[in-house]
């Protein structure tokens, strides 16, 4: 009997992976749009209050922890991902899942494969489910820079004493 004979189809193929894989990145997606959401829309109506009101620092202020909530929310999803491989004996600590799921999710693979045999492609999947987070996110960062670029220019137009109604006329 040879060795490729004695390995089910099922785990040469990963099957298990995929379908596990499939459905955690369902989820995290699921958990990431409805963080992202909640985010910027916070963040939209606040910096839009604030510039109407020349409070320019308070839209800084908000832009800045915008920024921090969505580090937390890939951090939150790096968390999901670890407690899951550890919940499903597929690493034998915590410590090890998360830390493996940070290298994987974030495509910078600083640890070995520590995934047992039938489960390989799994990495692969925790890798898309972050490219694709970092993407949405990359995204909602950049239609989040128009108020706070506005309040920026316009914090220094009032530096330069600029009239009030050049400043009002910049949108």
């Amino acid at each position: 009997m040879s060795i490729s004979s004695a390995i089910p189809l099922t785990t040469e193929l990963d099957l298990p992976a995929y379908l596990f894989g499939i459905a955690m990145l369902l989820v995290v997606m699921l958990i990431h749009g409805i963080a992202l959401v909640q985010i910027a829309k916070r963040y939209e109506v606040k910096s839009f209050l604030y510039l109407a009101e020349h409070r320019y620092s308070a839209v800084a202020f908000v832009f800045y922890l915008s920024v921090l909530c969505l580090f937390l929310m890939h951090i939150f999803e790096i968390i999901l991902w670890g407690v899951s491989l550890w919940l499903f004996k597929l690493l034998p600590n915590l410590g090890e899942s998360i830390l493996f799921s940070g290298s994987t999710y974030t495509a910078m693979g600083f640890m070995d494969d520590l995934l047992p045999n039938g489960w390989k492609m799994l990495a692969v999947i925790i890798a898309f489910s972050g490219m694709f987070a970092f993407a949405w996110t990359a995204s909602v960062m950049i239609s989040m820079t128009k108020n706070f670029r506005q309040a920026y220019t316009r914090r220094h137009m009032e530096k330069l004493k600029l009239p009030a109604e050049v400043i009002e006329r910049f949108k």
